[in-house]
């Protein structure tokens, strides 16, 4: 089973979770290490749909991997189907949660006083 796949989820997760949390600038995960943000920072919106575009590939390759092994492809495995769509449930729930936030915070903002 290769687990490399997993610790770069975990990974991202992480660096999802600073970057929520205030904790400075972009953390170096595989999937932006070596990019160069300059001064100017994040662009949030690039972020933000960066993240969404990594949930729709996590969701149709767990798709695909379930399609796979329905129909018996050779070399469809069964526990890396299962793992592949738990990793995709997992990021869809973060996402409704971010989502979540961010709806919040606008109403916040909304609702104060002029």
């Amino acid at each position: 089973m290769d687990v490399s796949k997993i610790d770069g989820m975990l990974a991202q997760l992480r660096a999802g979770a600073a970057i929520a949390a205030g904790k400075g600038g972009p953390v170096a995960t595989p999937s932006n290490a070596g990019e160069n943000y300059g001064s100017e920072g994040v662009d949030f919106t690039t972020v933000l749909k960066n993240s969404l575009n990594q949930v729709d590939n996590s969701q149709q390759h767990a798709a695909k991997l379930m399609r796979d092994f329905e129909i018996g492809a050779p070399g469809a495995n069964l526990t890396e189907t299962m793992i592949s769509m738990q990793k995709a449930t997992i990021s869809l729930q973060y996402t409704v949660q971010v989502r979540n936030k961010l709806v919040m915070a606008y109403q916040d903002i909304m609702n104060m006083p002029v």
